[in-house]
């Protein structure tokens, strides 16, 4: 039979849907849930990661250090996971995070710029924790791109590397190509993250396992930026038909997504026209939140900042320009106008 390990991270990326406003509480309840269920990896934080909470990503109802503590109180079998994003958490953030409990950390950098994650892997694995290279918008570059990208954070004592579908962007054959290179090239497992923009996340899981990754990701209710990811509880009963083992119960599973994280949820996950212009433009997932607003503030059509966004090729560290194009839009359309 075979098995994958699935990764949970309903309380990091999740965040994005909710504005980051998940109280410690609210998230230790999910996190209690969630191992009970058996889920073996749980990602938990900040949308942004370690030290994400800010003006330009948006402040989060709890510290760092308050969501640690109280998820690392209520775990009793899972390992308790950040994500780091250097340039926005420090080496401070994550020798914090190892001290209150966290026993894994995905270190994530654009695809082209893993070098700048060598520090923090590094000190990572001095910190003894299992150590996850994650390279997002894995659809801006080839696959012989992502391989050397990948090598270099296996150099520096990656235990897993990812391919992450950061915008929802890829296709399936696109994940089999991305996925099945890095597993016939590199000595550590590979691992996938979907997002469902165009309500190809579980589907793009399936593809990545049949490529041989061995780690796939996953949100309750599918909840987080954009439209979301693959939702967990869907994940695993599909797997579960499928003779794949994960070790997770799937009736626990739906009970804790049913039970305790949908009343928290703001509204539904689904693929409004702006999220699917996510995917289909190739941007960022966690923009569309800010993309409303600014198309609100003036008076755009939101998929018409996506597509200048995508023809752009903006990335995550760049949610002013959102701002930018959307007042240019406008100045654009008033110019129109008055001609």
């Amino acid at each position: 039979m075979r098995n994958v390990i699935i990764t949970d991270t309903t309380l990091r990326d999740g965040m994005h849907a909710v504005s980051h406003q998940f109280t410690p509480g609210q998230m230790a309840a999910v996190a209690r849930g969630l191992d009970e269920a058996g889920v073996p990896i749980i990602e938990i934080g900040h949308g942004d990661g370690l030290g994400g909470a800010s003006l330009q990503y948006g402040f989060a109802a709890g510290t760092d250090r308050e969501y640690l503590e109280a998820v690392s109180a209520v775990l009793k079998n899972a390992s308790l996971a950040v994500l780091l994003l250097p340039g926005i958490g420090t080496k401070v953030d994550l020798e914090m995070a190892a001290d209150l409990g966290a026993r894994a950390v995905r270190i994530a950098t654009h695809v082209t710029e893993a070098d700048i994650s060598e520090q923090h892997i590094g000190l990572a694995k001095r910190l003894g924790m299992m150590t996850v290279g994650f390279l997002m918008m894995s659809h801006m570059a080839s696959p012989e791109k992502i391989l050397e990208q990948a090598r270099l954070m296996e150099s520096y004592g990656a235990d897993v590397v990812y391919v992450t579908d950061s915008a929802g962007a890829l296709l399936p054959d696109g994940v089999r190509e991305r996925v099945g290179l890095l597993k016939a090239h590199l000595k550590v497992p590979v691992g996938f993250h979907a997002h469902n923009n165009l309500s190809l996340a579980v589907g793009n899981n399936l593809a990545a396992m049949e490529a041989g990754a061995t780690y796939l990701d996953g949100t309750l209710r599918g909840l987080g930026g954009g439209a979301g990811n693959a939702p967990t509880e869907a994940m695993v009963a599909v797997l579960d038909r499928m003779g794949v083992a994960t070790g997770i119960d799937l009736y626990t599973l739906m009970d804790v997504a049913e039970n305790v994280l949908q009343p928290l949820m703001h509204r539904p996950q689904q693929i409004s026209n702006a999220s699917l212009m996510l995917g289909y433009a190739g941007v960022y997932s966690s923009f569309l939140l800010h993309t409303y607003r600014a198309a609100e503030k003036f008076g755009v059509d939101p998929r018409d900042i996506l597509v200048e966004l995508g023809r752009r090729k903006i990335v995550g560290g760049q949610e002013d320009i959102i701002i930018d194009v959307a007042q240019e839009l406008s100045s654009e359309r008033s110019a129109g106008r008055a001609g």
